[in-house]
Formats: C-alpha cells, structure tokens, sequence
C-alpha cells in the first residue's frame, strides 16, 4: 500500500486548527481538506451543508454524522443537539442542491 504524498506545512496546520474544532477530530479534518477546506475560516466560509457536499464528492462514504458534526463546530454545539434540533432544516437546505439530477 502505498503512502500518501506529505502535505504540505500549511495544510497541516490546518488540518490542526481543524481538528481542534468541537466534534471534530483528525479522520474529520483529512476528509476536509482532502475537499480543499484547508482552515476553520474556509469552513466559516462555505457553512456546514456545502463543506459536506464537498466532502462526498471526494470521500463517498462520510455520513450524516459529518454533517451534523461540522454544524456543531460552526455553533459551537455537540453534534448530538444538531442531530436532534437541526436535523430536518439540514437535509432540505442539502436536498435544494440545484446541481443534483433531476432539479431545475
């Protein structure tokens, strides 16, 4: 199995202050910037629903869980209450994708 390439200094510093967020570990942070979401400010940025878009498309297997995760890194909540109270808000702000077959 081959390693991947090192990442460059920046990114790891990024991947670092990513991390640090609530909810979010190591695993959680690789997915984002491996996504190009390479600091706190560029997830602030983008918002929870499009960072997660972002994240399939390069890793098809993270779940729901990330999402409701990155929105509690953003509000500063555990991802448990974002499940819980957010849930419904989230999948239709997701499902408004205008780029997904099918939508005008």
């Amino acid at each position: 199995m081959r390693k991947p390439p090192p990442a460059p200094a920046g990114a790891v510093q990024g991947e670092a202050a990513l991390a640090a967020l609530p909810n979010l570990g190591p695993a959680s942070a690789a997915m984002l910037a491996r996504a190009g979401i390479a600091s706190p400010e560029a997830l602030q940025a983008l918002g929870a629903v499009e960072a997660y878009r972002r994240v399939r498309m390069h890793s098809p297997h993270a779940s729901l869980n990330l999402l409701w995760a990155l929105e509690g890194a953003l509000t500063q909540r555990p991802w448990q209450a974002v499940a819980r109270e957010d849930r419904l808000a989230l999948l239709l702000q997701l499902d408004a994708d205008p780029r997904r077959p099918g939508r005008r």
